[in-house]
């Protein structure tokens, strides 16, 4: 069966479309940089302008487009499928180009464990190794829902083939619905990865930054896992912040404990955002404050980590580059929507 050819006529590279693989999947799994960050429409990290041939666009509606975008016939490399050969233009770069080639498994659902009142851990087992590096995220397809959602994991690669997510409860989200509701230890779903740029660095000689919020706990316990693991904390100092609204959000610190070197050089701070909570003792307000106040060199001798809601790691961003000059290249994230 020939599959659609994709050239790229920025770059020049070129790569065949499975049927079920949008543009940018595809692209990846071939070993090609397009540029991407969500995987899922949200952050228009993947935009491209279509040169010659047709696509079909799963997602007319993605926030990751502006209207101005639209009218500029701009499209989303992770929501397009090609109809047939296309040739686009789209930013690429090494960066982009995957340590571990994405591919498509099957995975059962083996077990859940409840974190907070709406965080919980889902863990799936699936035929062969699973290969990923800290920090990165799964794409799952899910039963009865007709598209993809990522999902950060939490583990540490294994030969096991064990794939570990920390899901936090969306309201009126279909995909967490499915999962807190419907998915019972045995059913199967789809995984698809691993995807993500802003995984674990074992070269850096600097300390460790992870900053997270909600379900963005997940990528940073398996970057502080993956750091331990790999010998990294001999003689540096992982700095874990945890951000919550509320006392009854906040969670990590027993996931840490369990690593050498806890209360040493990993250090745990919870921070809670809503004033005025009756019994907490701890830090209050936003986290991305505490990491400043509380960090006790200059930021820019750190490299960070961070994941969570957008406003946590747009603040983030900001207060690192423009504030405290901390070189683009120490700073590690992915947005998600």
């Amino acid at each position: 069966m020939n599959h659609p050819v994709v050239v790229n006529e920025r770059d020049g590279t070129r790569f065949a479309q499975a049927p079920e693989d949008t543009l940018l999947r595809a692209a990846l799994r071939a070993g090609v940089g397009l540029s991407y960050e969500c995987n899922s429409g949200g952050c228009g990290g993947c935009k491209f302008e279509l040169l010659h041939g047709e696509v079909e666009t799963l997602w007319p509606d993605a926030p990751g487009l502006g209207e101005r975008d639209r009218r500029r016939g701009r499209h989303l490399a992770c929501q397009c499928r090609a109809l047939g050969d296309v040739s686009i233009k789209a930013a690429s770069a090494a960066e982009y180009v995957p340590p571990v080639p994405p591919r498509r498994r099957r995975a059962v659902l083996t077990g859940t464990t409840d974190l907070t009142h709406d965080l919980r851990e889902f863990r799936f087992s699936a035929d062969g190794p699973a290969e990923f590096l800290p920090g990165q995220f799964a794409m799952l397809d899910l039963p009865g829902l007709g598209a993809s959602r990522a999902y950060s994991l939490a583990n540490t690669p294994n030969a096991t083939g064990e794939w570990h997510f920390q899901i936090r409860r969306v309201a009126q989200g279909q995909g967490t619905a499915l999962l807190f509701d419907n998915l019972r230890p045995g059913m199967e779903v789809g995984l698809d990865g691993p995807y993500g740029v802003a995984y674990l660095r074992p070269g850096s000689p600097r300390d460790l930054v992870c900053v997270a919020g909600g379900s963005g706990l997940a990528p940073m316990i398996s970057i502080a896992r993956g750091a331990a693991a790999a010998g990294m904390l001999g003689s540096r100092r992982l700095h874990f912040f945890y951000g919550a609204r509320e006392p009854r959000d906040v969670c990590g610190e027993a996931m840490l404990a369990a690593l050498d070197g806890f209360g040493e050089r990993i250090v745990y701070s919870p921070v809670v955002s809503a004033a005025g909570v009756d019994g907490w003792a701890g830090a209050t307000g936003f986290v991305h404050a505490c990491v400043a106040d509380s960090l006790p060199a200059p930021l820019a001798s750190y490299e960070f980590y961070f994941a969570g809601p957008p406003p946590m790691t747009q603040a983030l961003q900001e207060m690192l580059m423009v504030d405290h000059r901390v070189p683009f290249e120490q700073i590690h994230f992915d947005r998600f929507f």
